[in-house]
Parts: structure tokens; C-alpha cells; sequence
């Protein structure tokens, strides 16, 4: 580990968990909002897919002059799976950053017990000061077995500090108590069921330390891959755009990274992602009309506009991927 990590003590450090489409990008977002203006804040991103778009929608909206630092771990899991080991990207914007507080979203298929492994291991031990753990989960969720049977969705629910009933304004009757019980069961009964509407959360919520070190044993060896070049970080080729999938957890993703020159018709894109089906989407897009964020879940499509982006990038998570989707996402650039 560098000498200049090193210096660094005692950084303020939440995870902040939740399956896919629960809203912790948006619930992060607002939490950056909120950010005492003094105060520098780091947020490590990880995705599922390899394209990486989240850093993207982060940097369009905060920006290093506002105090706000983004790092982007793409591929699967940040421990396991990643070509780009989490220790790493944490090290590198621990130096850039030297933050006031770190924010880690893990993917929402990722497994955060391992990213608190890391965290709490004698490695970070002067550097990281670990803080509450929020897991974000939609309480409708409970109904489906996809759900309630899937490891990860529990996982993220047994190594919380709080859970947060994000999108309450749509639940029905009956789903809030149902979260309330579903947390005793697979967590603690003392542990805070807090309701969120649109990732409003209480950045005072981030303060207090984790239970983890109480709850977890740590010892989880992990299995670091040989160093790969990621589709995130290779140069375009010629024809100016590259796809790369992934699978796991009983999900694919598929995404595409466009070069700059490539333009996309705004109304024909909205279109097309108003009328897909699947688990997620994230994207970030260069049109006639200016830069937009895209981000869809089982709810809705949000578009929002961003100050820039380097180029565009679209990821898509889902159990069944339609083929044809390149050839009409293809058909969106104009010229």
C-alpha cells in the first residue's frame, strides 16, 4: 500500500446496498446534494456490467469543484470478479480524493459482505473508519419468490444497520409492516426499518458505527483474477463502438460504449427505452438536444440532463436479453 494512503486516517465510510432498480444511485445522488458545502466527498461505484455508465451519471451532475469524487469499479463484484481490484480503485481515490466521507455502492448483485470484509480487514484498519451500512429495499418485493430466494436480496438485508423502505408512495397496505417483519427474520429485531419516497434519505442516518464487526465472521478469502482489460477502459474501434456482456446471479447484462460523433436522436430514444422490459437500464447519451441520464426500473423511465459526458454508454440487466436491441439502439443515431 502507498505510503500517501497511509496517511490517511479514519475516513467516515458507509455502504450503501440494495438489490437492482431499489434507487441507490438516485438515493446517493440526493445524499451528494445534501453534502455540508465544506466537506469533500468520495463515492466508489461498482457495477454488474462492463461498460460502466454510473460514473458518468455521477460526474454529470457533481463535480470535483462542488467537493465530490467519483471512482468507478465495473465487471461483477468489486472483491471477486472485477478485472480491477477493488483495492486498488479505493486506493487511488483515497490519494485523489482524501475525503471528509466515502460512499461504496456495491452492485445490486454483488455480495456487500465481502466488500465489508475488505473494509474491516487489517489493511484498512487506520484508514477506514467504517459507519453505518444502509440497504435500500423496495418492500413490494416481498411478494416475489425471485426475490425473497435469492441470495444476494438476503444478504443485503442481513448486514444492514438500516434498512430503508425506499418507494413507499407505492407500496400497498400491509407492505411496510411485511419489511418490518422480513428484517426481523433475517437480520435483528433492534435493527431501524427507516421509509424513503425517491431515495430521499437523512444524511445524519450515515453517522454511528457498524454492527458488522459484531455480526460477520472474516474469513472469506478472496479470489483475485488475473489483471484483464475491461470494455470500459478499451479504445473504441473504427466503427466507433463496442459491446461487452456478463452474466450471473442468475442475470445477464449486455452494454454498449458509442464514441462522441456518434449523435442519437433524443425522441427516438425515448422510444425505444419507454418500451423495454427488463430488470434495469442505465445510460448516458449525446443527442441533438443536449446530454441526458437515463435510468429505468420496473417503475418508470427517468430522464434528466447532465452538464457532459465523454461519450455515450448504455447497460442493460435483465434474465432474457432481446437480440435485436443493438440493431434498434443503432438506429436511434442520427445521420
Amino acid at each position: 500500500m502507498s505510503g500517501k494512503v497511509e496517511e490517511i486516517k479514519a475516513v467516515p465510510t458507509n455502504i450503501i446496498s440494495g438489490f437492482l432498480g431499489v434507487g441507490k444511485t438516485s438515493a446517493i445522488l440526493k445524499m451528494l446534494n445534501s453534502k455540508p458545502a465544506t466537506e469533500r466527498w468520495a463515492v466508489l461505484v461498482n457495477e454488474f456490467g462492463e461498460i460502466g455508465v454510473d460514473g458518468s451519471l455521477f460526474s454529470g451532475q457533481h463535480s470535483q469543484e462542488q467537493g465530490v469524487f467519483i471512482r468507478e469499479v465495473p465487471g461483477g463484484c468489486m472483491c471477486c470478479a472485477a478485472g480491477l481490484p477493488m483495492q486498488i480503485a479505493l486506493n487511488q481515490l483515497l490519494v485523489r480524493s482524501k475525503p471528509d466521507r466515502l460512499l461504496i455502492e456495491p452492485t445490486g448483485l454483488g455480495h456487500p459482505v465481502e466488500v465489508l470484509e475488505v473494509l474491516t480487514s487489517d489493511i484498512y484498519k487506520q484508514i477506514i473508519c467504517l459507519q453505518k451500512t444502509l440497504t435500500l429495499v423496495d418492500a413490494r418485493k416481498l411478494r416475489d419468490s425471485k426475490y425473497t430466494q435469492h441470495q444476494t436480496f438476503n444478504q443485503q438485508i442481513a448486514i444492514a444497520d438500516i434498512v430503508i423502505g425506499n418507494k413507499q408512495d407505492l407500496y400497498q397496505s400491509g407492505d411496510k409492516d411485511a419489511l418490518v417483519s422480513y428484517v426481523e427474520q433475517v437480520n435483528r429485531s433492534d435493527v431501524p426499518v427507516a421509509f424513503a419516497e425517491y431515495g430521499e434519505i437523512d444524511i445524519g442516518m450515515l453517522a454511528g458505527n457498524s454492527m458488522f464487526e459484531e455480526k460477520a465472521s472474516h474469513g472469506h478469502q478472496h479470489s483475485m483474477q488475473r489483471e484483464r482489460v475491461l470494455a470500459s477502459e478499451k479504445e473504441l474501434p473504427e466503427e466507433g463502438f463496442i459491446k461487452a456482456a456478463n452474466q450471473g446471479e442468475g442475470y445477464q447484462s449486455v452494454g454498449w460504449r458509442f464514441s462522441a460523433n456518434k449523435v442519437f436522436d433524443r425522441n427516438k430514444l425515448l422510444v425505444l427505452l419507454n418500451g423495454l422490459s427488463v430488470e434495469r437500464m442505465k445510460g448516458v447519451f449525446i443527442t441533438q438536444e443536449g446530454v441526458f441520464g437515463y435510468n429505468l426500473t420496473a417503475d418508470a423511465l427517468t430522464e434528466f440532463e447532465l452538464d457532459e459526458c465523454a461519450e455515450s454508454r448504455i447497460e442493460v440487466i435483465s434474465q432474457v436479453l432481446d437480440e435485436s436491441f443493438e440493431l434498434q439502439l443503432t438506429g436511434c443515431i442520427l445521420g
